[in-house]
């Protein structure tokens, strides 16, 4: 296996990978050599650097960040459900994920389990107790950067081809995977030995002698597809998508398989993007495609008559990526044009969004809504940059300017946006975690971060 867990890593995140602030270059300062008098300025999306100017970290915006690296690239992930307990805010923070490896060659490529541990503040709480180390044998005393490393263990599930996109869920006491292969097929796996694994050295060595198979695939889709999620209220019910246009249905069978509903959904005329189920009706879906539209379904109906409700040109181009608010009617759409809608389904015969924001400069490759804060998302994509969104702000023409210079370039961001995270080259997913108030989890071709910023 060429995948070696030697390429599996996870730091502190370096100050120039996050959140930035403009600096002058140390070569700028004084002739006695003491650090330069400019003041520190925030940087915003799309200003020149000037010659003497670098970005660095401003470490004093995040309550948490860490980045991992996997080897190869992992462009799609979820959060595996724990059972460490709900709105977990104590740290060192502990998390499970579990990500598709996207390979150069079609056999080298893996789901990971990933548990990522001893994850702590940024920054400390208190200053340092120095007379108490001195007192104390050197030899005796562990270092306490070392301490706060974080740590990762994974463990490696093979895949067929490159995955696509992988979605988990908890169903009883087992959590389940399903991931969409470049070759066409949707794997259903199940993770309790993987997981097991990670929890144990012992364990994982055993697990790693051993090659985990699917416990159901389906082939029926025409062609690959990136498209899945998993029904949040019926239990073990998934939905599928491909690059053709097909939408199928899943549903669980007492013998621990599946039965797929060979009728796609009929509606799209090309490819199926994203699907996500409503947080609250068991049979209710919505989709988006390359067509440019964003479709509302019913799944008790036949597959010819499911499609309820159309929204026809919701984007210019392809739309990517939707999101189904948790707690309020509103989908968050994002797409090939940089455009991020907002819309309520209670309005959406009128084809018009209640909300558009056009920050990110390329494509919209991921859009999801706070699982506990219902008027906040987080969005990211092509242009290298994490948005957090809060909807209930509204611009206060009052509002004094930190910066007379900064004035004109801060008046043309929506007040609504709160953060702005960059360092990740080619974000493609990202996930709030949903046991861990604040905490974002974001993928991209350069690896992963986990943060909390105090923004949210």
């Amino acid at each position: 296996m060429e995948f070696e867990n030697e390429e599996l890593s996870m730091e502190v995140v370096e100050p120039e990978d996050a959140e930035s602030d403009i600096e002058p270059d140390s070569d700028s300062g004084s002739e006695d050599g003491s650090a330069p008098k400019q003041p520190k300025e925030v940087y915003l999306p799309g200003k020149t650097l000037g010659e003497d100017e670098e970005l660095v970290c401003d470490e004093s915006a995040y309550v948490m960040l860490h980045q991992a690296s996997t080897g190869a690239p992992c462009l799609s992930f979820d959060v595996v459900p724990d059972e460490l307990g709900k709105s977990r805010e104590a740290f060192p923070m502990t998390a499970y994920i579990v990500a598709g490896t996207q390979a150069a060659r079609t056999h080298v490529n893996n789901l990971i389990v990933m548990k990522m541990s001893n994850l702590h503040r940024t920054q400390d709480d208190e200053a340092e107790d120095d007379d108490e180390v001195l007192e104390n044998d050197q030899d005796d005393v562990p270092d306490k950067e070392e301490l706060k490393k974080p740590q990762m263990t994974c463990a490696l599930i093979k895949h067929q081809g490159c995955v696509n996109r992988v979605r988990a869920r908890r169903l009883g006491n087992t959590v389940y995977a399903a991931s969409w292969s470049e070759l066409g097929r949707v794997n259903i796996w199940n993770l309790t030995q993987p997981l097991q694994a990670v929890e144990d050295a012992q364990l994982l060595k055993q697990y790693e002698q051993n090659e985990t198979r699917p416990v159901f695939t389906f082939s029926g889709h025409q062609q690959e597809g990136f498209a899945v999620d998993w029904s949040p209220t019926a239990e073990g019910v998934l939905a599928t998508g491909d690059c053709r246009r097909d939408i199928h249905i899943w549903s669980p069978l007492e013998d621990g398989t599946w039965k797929v509903d060979q009728r796609p959904l009929a509606g799209h005329t090309q490819s199926v993007e994203d699907l996500q189920w409503s947080p609250n009706e068991r049979s209710v879906l919505a989709s988006c495609s390359v067509d440019k539209t964003i479709r509302i379904w019913d799944c008790r109906a036949a597959p010819q008559k499911a499609c309820m409700l159309t929204c026809q040109d919701a984007h210019e181009s392809d739309i990517n990526v939707i999101s189904w608010n948790h707690t309020e009617p509103f989908i968050a759409s994002g797409g090939d044009d940089g455009f991020l809608h907002i819309w309520d389904l209670r309005q959406f015969q009128s084809q018009k969004p209640i909300a558009t924001f056009k920050h990110h400069t390329d494509h919209i490759t991921t859009v999801e809504w706070n699982p506990s804060e219902a008027t906040v998302l987080a969005s990211g994509g092509d242009d290298d940059q994490i948005a957090i969104w809060d909807l209930a702000v509204e611009k206060d023409a009052d509002q004094v300017q930190a910066q007379a210079q900064n004035e004109e370039e801060v008046n043309k961001l929506p007040p609504q946006l709160l953060f702005i995270h960059q360092g990740q080259k080619e974000i493609k997913e990202l996930h709030w975690h949903a046991q861990l108030p604040g905490v974002l989890l974001s993928t991209a071709h350069s690896g992963f971060n986990i943060f909390r910023t105090i923004s949210v």
